[in-house]
């Protein structure tokens, strides 16, 4: 165990080797909670939280808007912070694209952890000593920023704190400073092949060296032809190194080079659960289960969470050790609860559209699902970018063919010229609702 609490080496232990450690560490939590949370003392009306972690569907379940409307009534924290304010060393704010912007304190604890756990995940992704990472995600206070950074330098590596814009002069660093590997959301490679085909004619992305490819923050990478684009394309090995949430951690799942599939990584200080969506039932987590993923902290100072709601639709795909040695269970994200789509019945998540898109020849990959009125909606209207000016004919109707028969939905497909969307060097949003 480190000096943190986190158990070192935890993502590779069986399950009952852990077990004890986990249940030490909630015997502790719950007396945290349940002491310095006003906001969970008023949430569990005067019950007391369960000794037993695997009694804790007995408790509510938490959410996102629960805590929006604590932190409006209390800013800035609000009644879930369970720790003095001055406890927090670091401030960090979610973007608000779904909501109004929250405020997320960290303790040098939980600092520290969150770093131990990120490390691990990267390190699965194959980052380490030796690499040279540049790191192309917001630093302006968003969680992927600093915090990821000290995730990426958890595992030996050589740093470069680089942030979003400045394309060109990326181009220039990644070249110069001979940089291996880098840590950005799936679509911004296209941002710098767009920007390296205007600024450096006959410089083809593969000549900049880049060998690992560390994502995270958007869906898309699962389509095995949008990975094999980048192989062929930029010469580096994608890997999805970087899931988290932003409220919990900033990085507790990623890949490793024997499995696409993501890894949980955070058992000792993390403890998930699966629940239908519709009803917040219980759902074991076996091989095959779907549904929303469910956290709980079992280490956290400033403002831990208790059975809080992520919002994100998994698929569990294995449970046993995976060749690698780790033993977390195996997942894919399906989607966002709140990206859902609905066509005439049948539940549709951006990713699935990523992964029909990216087998049709002709498509750069990029799109919208452009959404200009409220729900039920009859046809899904997808708005997909080619990668030649002029697209050759009937590609619209193979692209509206192609989803009927994956997807059982009718798609209204309107085909954008190469360069039609806005350039966007931080998370893209598919699913835009209103007028487009």
């Amino acid at each position: 165990m480190d000096q943190a609490g986190a158990v070192t080496g935890a993502e590779a232990l069986p399950p009952a080797d852990l077990w004890p450690a986990q249940q030490a560490a909630w015997a502790a939590q719950r007396r945290h909670v349940a002491t310095a949370s006003g906001f969970y003392r008023d949430l569990w009306a005067g019950a007391e939280p369960p000794a037993d972690l695997r009694d804790l569907p007995a408790l509510p379940l938490s959410d996102k808007a629960q805590l929006r409307a604590d932190q409006a009534a209390h800013p800035p924290f609000g009644r879930y912070m369970a720790a003095p304010p001055e406890t927090a060393l670091r401030l960090h704010r979610t973007s608000g694209t779904t909501g109004q912007a929250m405020n997320l304190a960290l303790s040098a604890r939980d600092a520290a952890i969150t770093a131990a756990v990120g490390g691990r995940c990267h390190r699965a992704a194959g980052l380490g000593p030796g690499h040279r990472v540049v790191h192309c995600l917001n630093y302006q206070m968003w969680m992927g920023g600093v915090t990821d950074h000290m995730t990426l330098e958890a595992t030996g590596a050589l740093v470069i704190p680089y942030g979003v814009g400045g394309t060109r002069h990326l181009v220039e660093t990644i070249r110069d400073l001979r940089i291996t590997a880098i840590s950005c959301t799936p679509s911004y490679p296209a941002v710098l092949e767009r920007v390296m085909a205007e600024d450096f004619p006959g410089l083809a992305p593969a000549d900049l060296g880049l060998r690992l490819g560390l994502f995270g923050g958007e869906p898309g990478l699962d389509a095995p032809a949008f990975r094999d684009r980048l192989r062929a394309v930029w010469g580096m090995e994608p890997r999805n190194a970087n899931y988290g949430v932003s409220d919990v951690f900033s990085n507790f799942a990623a890949q490793c080079a024997d499995d696409t599939r993501l890894h949980f990584m955070a058992a000792d200080v993390l403890s998930p659960e699966l629940i239908d969506p519709a009803t917040g039932t219980p759902k074991r987590i076996e091989a095959g289960a779907e549904g929303e993923l469910v956290l709980t902290h079992l280490i956290r100072d400033c403002q831990p969470l208790v059975r809080f709601r992520t919002g994100d639709i998994v698929a569990i795909d294995a449970t046993e050790p995976c060749r690698c040695g780790r033993t977390g269970f195996r997942f894919r994200v399906i989607g966002r609860a709140d990206d859902m789509v609905v066509v005439r019945g049948i539940n549709v998540f951006p990713s699935m559209i990523a992964a029909v898109l990216g087998e049709v020849p002709g498509l750069s990959g990029d799109y919208r699902i452009l959404l200009d009125g409220p729900p039920p909606h009859d046809v899904l209207p997808v708005h997909a970018e080619t990668v030649a000016a002029a697209p050759p004919a009937g590609l619209a109707g193979q692209v509206a063919a192609a989803i009927k028969a994956r997807l059982g939905v009718t798609a209204r497909v309107t085909l954008r010229a190469s360069g039609a969307f806005p350039l966007t060097e931080g998370k893209t949003r598919r699913v835009i609702r209103g007028t487009p």
